[in-house]
């Protein structure tokens, strides 16, 4: 290849990692400027913004802010939508609508839809593109569109410490207790005791916490180990170390003993 297209071709590629460099940063502040808090709310008029809470930039569907409440340090994902009522501009009462409690995370992409009260416990956690929803289409006239006619509608309830797995759906009048676990694609409606996990569509549930008996049927895992709250990273390292050496020791007594087993039976190395 001739010097001069070497030449270009290293320019172009130096240009083109800069050219990277510099979209990447400027997202990142676009990012940091777009993202909402209590003290940068944008055009934004929640009801409330919790200390530490923070919408991503860029948000979802926002409408009928007035009527809802966000906790404290929640992480609210990019393009994620918060409605209170059917539609913006509307006078809710005096009351919220839509109640998000300390805590909260919504995964990327989630909808929270809410024309009547819908409330999140403490510390639920969401994984990507959750569906919660106090209406559902009606289709009792056969002669109208399904889209024009007025939809049932009825409260959302989610247990403080519950879990919705990634694509989870909460339809109206679903009320679930504390520490419930939904399933990645479960479809929920009614009600929902503690302690249990629900999966399919509809969800039923598949396990249950029992004071007596513990989860039922048993887990198939132990529980793993909590990292002690002053452990440093140093530490951690550490003992990471400690762990990858036990298991080549581990290793390395196996191969030894099948070398063993190999020299005590009759005839081995024979050629």
């Amino acid at each position: 290849m001739p010097k001069n297209e070497n030449l270009f071709s290293s320019w172009r590629g130096w240009r083109g990692r800069v050219t990277s460099r510099l979209v990447h940063r400027g997202w990142r502040a676009v990012q940091r400027a777009g993202a909402v808090t209590a003290e940068r709310p944008g055009p934004y008029r929640f009801g409330r913004i919790g200390v530490g809470t923070r919408l991503a930039f860029p948000q979802g569907t926002l409408f009928g802010e007035p009527w809802i409440e966000l906790g404290e340090h929640c992480v609210i994902g990019e393009q994620v939508t918060l409605t209170a009522g059917m539609m913006p501009g509307v006078d809710l009462g005096p009351d919220p609508v839509l109640r998000i409690g300390n805590g909260v995370v919504l995964g990327r992409g989630s909808h929270v839809i809410a024309s009547v009260p819908v409330e999140f416990g403490d510390d639920v956690f969401c994984g990507p593109y959750v569906y919660v929803t106090s209406d559902n289409h009606s289709y009792d006239d056969p002669e109208q569109p399904i889209g024009r006619q007025w939809p049932r509608s009825a409260p959302v309830h989610i247990g403080p410490g519950s879990w919705l797995g990634a694509g989870a759906m909460i339809l109206p009048g679903a009320r679930l207790g504390r520490n419930v676990v939904v399933a990645a694609g479960a479809v929920v409606r009614g009600e929902v005791p503690d302690h249990a996990v629900v999966a399919g569509a509809p969800a039923r549930i598949i396990r249950r916490w029992a004071p007596e008996e513990g989860w039922q049927p048993p887990l198939r895992t132990p529980a793993p180990v909590p990292i002690p709250e002053d452990m440093t990273v140093e530490q951690l390292l550490a003992l990471a170390e400690l762990e990858r050496e036990q298991e080549r020791a581990g290793e390395r007594g196996l191969e030894d003993a099948g070398e063993g087993r190999l020299e005590r039976e009759p005839g081995a190395g024979a050629s």
